[in-house]
């Protein structure tokens, strides 16, 4: 689970909009790009590279 503080912080890294956090899928979701990505151990992986389209 993550940090609320951190939540509050994150942004797409394309677009530098505001991400979804889906906590019982390990996701945080970026609706203008259509990317998802993953989280690890509790730490996000905000490559865009390592991101899935949806």
């Amino acid at each position: 689970m993550l940090d609320e503080s951190l939540l509050e912080i994150l942004a797409c890294p394309k677009c530098k909009g505001e991400l979804e956090y889906k906590k019982d899928e390990d996701q945080l979701i970026c609706h203008n790009c259509r990317l998802i990505f993953r989280i690890e151990d509790d730490i996000p992986i905000m490559l865009i590279d390592e991101a899935q389209k949806f």
